[in-house]
């Protein structure tokens, strides 16, 4: 296996595959002196380094900040993938090769350059433009096939498969459901949702409900400030995944992590048809009743018009129409009764005059303002403040748009990559810097439901924090952190510090990591929840080649702490639909997906099944495919 990358998910995933799945790894990164750390800058600079000592000093004594390679580990420096760096580190007769650099045009052209060496070596590409991925996935898989005279349905085309996967898809749901109440877990890819929701400990004598199924029991320590926060070394007093009947029955003081609902849920934006405004928001309330006032006087003056000439009602209309705008002839020698109508119409005339100049005015302001930022409105209360439009805060806005959460964000950067969509979804934003003053009170955060700190640099999210925490002691905060291990000292740090308010740190290489390595085994992830921090990863496998789920009942194939079977896919697998379409598009459901599958539904060879999975039962499940591929 070889793993080529610039930051932290390179070396995560080097760690997830030599860990869970036991595999022999080539880190390829660049010379140490281009990884430069950020600086710690902005107006809580004091506090920010201060806590930032307390959090490396923690991460120092628990031995896990060590750089010396593993065992089963080389690390090679290069400061780019050239076909000669392939070439030594044995890409010719590689596995599989994960190209996760954070630059799209890198991991394209590293990509290219492997397919042409070993046309057979199962490809994973990091790549945030999705479209591009598409693309880029039908023609290394097509270039393969040709290379090997099989068919990408094939045993050969499997191993020569390409998979394209982005950080931000894979994070972007876990960051996003944390911030809201009573969804604190999503997976959602290819249209299909899975929410998981948290539930607090049963009271004494009631029985928790397991909703459709119970995925985890939270830890024993979850409520305790000083607790182990659920981390890999609590042990017995830790979170279990997939527990079975026993365990949830025998927990006690335990909340859990429920399946509450699988439904797709298809963006609803208010951008209006085409992008035009709605009729409504063209005028202010002000000119509407304007407008709605002149129009009665019009029809007031036709009928009064009406009785005292005995016209007919459209004829009478049609003259007071004709006196309004001053071209009717003078009503010298009609009655005093016409004359004084024609007058006020005359008067009515010339106040209808600059009601139609302001609406014209208002008109073109509305259309011109549509596609310019919007202003957090006045009175906006119980919204979530999104700091950073980079690659996770775009896919971040995009999943909080389409739960139908108000949001606001802040960006210092009036081109950075997420302000189209902003101004898309009509999102108001904020431009600033937030380590300056002002800025997060101009994003309301005083009325904020909860606060999302995704921004490229760890120490401005942690300083945005620690300042709202200022703010608002008990608003809900969640941190952006692409280091694991400093994700996990910063929660503990703010956890003891705060201990009645809801802080979550959430490290993208974390998250993004499983969903990487399982693609390198040859399987899709189809998400990750996280579970405090460790990660239950779903799934979607062929039943054949798999002795633990053929021939098996779905009772007989779950194995507690392991796997779960959860649903059966009876898709064709060529007519699944591609990232970012709706099934309304099709004209089909949202998936082919049964999920009241018995309990003695008997697997069979040609089923696929979606299932919830940790990752070490995962990687047993994946194993004999793995010693197949060593043997051979």
């Amino acid at each position: 296996m070889i793993v080529c990358g610039d930051d932290g998910l390179a070396h995560r995933l080097a760690a997830e595959l030599r860990g869970v799945y036991g595999e022999q790894v080539t880190l390829v990164v660049p010379p140490s002196g281009r990884r430069v750390r950020q600086p710690v800058v902005g107006r809580a600079r004091a506090a920010s380094a201060a806590l930032l000592d307390r959090v490396s000093a923690a991460v120092n004594r628990t031995g896990t900040g060590g750089t010396e390679p593993a065992a089963n580990e080389q690390i090679v420096e290069a400061p780019e993938v050239t076909e000669a760096v392939l070439t030594d580190v044995g890409a010719d007769r590689a596995a599989a090769l994960a190209l996760v650099y954070d630059d799209d045009e890198t991991n394209i052209r590293a990509a290219l350059t492997a397919r042409r060496l070993n046309p057979r070596i199962r490809l994973v590409l990091r790549l945030y433009n999705r479209r591009l991925g598409q693309h880029i996935e039908e023609l290394l898989d097509q270039t393969a096939a040709v290379a090997s005279g099989t068919g990408l349905g094939t045993a050969g085309g499997l191993d020569a498969s390409t998979t394209v996967l982005s950080d931000a898809d894979t994070a972007a749901p876990a960051l996003a459901a944390t911030a809201l109440v009573g969804t604190s877990k999503v997976v959602q890819t290819e249209g299909l949702v899975l929410r998981a929701v948290e539930r607090q400990p049963p009271r004494p004598g009631e029985v928790a409900d397991p909703g459709l199924c119970t995925l985890a029991l939270l830890s024993a320590t979850s409520n305790d400030p000083a607790g182990a926060d659920g981390s890999e070394g609590s042990g017995e007093q830790g979170p279990q995944l997939l527990p079975d009947e026993t365990a949830v029955a025998s927990a006690t003081g335990r909340g859990t992590v429920v399946l509450e609902q699988v439904s797709y849920s298809g963006p609803s934006l208010p951008t209006g048809r085409g992008g035009v405004p709605p009729f409504a928001s063209l005028f202010s309330r002000r000119l509407r009743w304007s407008l709605a006032g002149l129009v009665g006087c019009v029809l007031a003056l036709a009928v009064a018009l009406m009785f005292v000439t005995g016209e007919h009602p459209l004829y009478a209309t049609y003259v007071t129409l004709l006196d309004l705008f001053g071209i009717n002839d003078p009503a010298y020698h009609a009655s005093t009764g016409r004359q004084v109508l024609q007058l006020l119409s005359g008067l009515v005339g010339l106040l209808l005059l600059p009601v139609l100049l302001a609406a014209v005015l208002e008109a073109l302001g509305t259309f011109r303002s549509a596609s310019a930022l919007r202003k957090p409105p006045r009175g906006l209360g119980g919204h979530v403040v999104l700091l950073g439009l980079g690659k996770i805060g775009t896919r971040v806005l995009t999943r909080l748009r389409e739960l139908h959460i108000p949001v606001v964000c802040v960006e210092s950067d009036p081109e950075a990559r997420g302000m189209a969509t902003a101004r898309r979804l009509r999102v108001p934003v904020v431009l600033g810097d937030v380590t300056q003053e002002g800025v997060l009170e101009a994003a309301k955060i005083h009325r904020a439901h909860a606060l999302l700190a995704l921004t490229s640099a760890d120490t401005t999210n942690l300083e945005a924090a620690l300042y709202a925490r200022s703010v608002r002691a008990d608003l809900r905060v969640v941190l952006r952190l692409y280091d694991d291990d400093f994700a996990t000292a910063v929660y503990r740090t703010l956890r003891a510090a705060h201990p009645f308010a809801l802080t979550r740190s959430r490290s993208v290489s974390h998250l993004a990591a499983p969903a990487f390595a399982g693609a390198m085994m040859g399987r899709q992830i189809l998400g990750a929840i996280p579970v405090e921090r460790r990660v239950l990863l779903f799934a979607e496998l062929d039943v054949a080649g798999h002795p633990q789920l053929e021939g098996r009942t779905v009772g007989q194939a779950f194995r507690a702490g392991a796997w779960r079977v959860l649903a059966l896919n009876t898709a064709p697998p060529g007519g699944r639909r591609g990232e970012g379409e709706s099934p309304e598009e099709e004209g089909a459901p949202a998936s082919g997906l049964v999920w009241d599958l018995p309990p003695t539904y008997v697997l069979g060879a040609d089923d696929r099944v979606v299932l919830a999975a940790t990752r070490r039962g995962l990687a047993e499940l994946l194993g004999r495919r793995r010693r197949e591929r060593a043997g051979a």
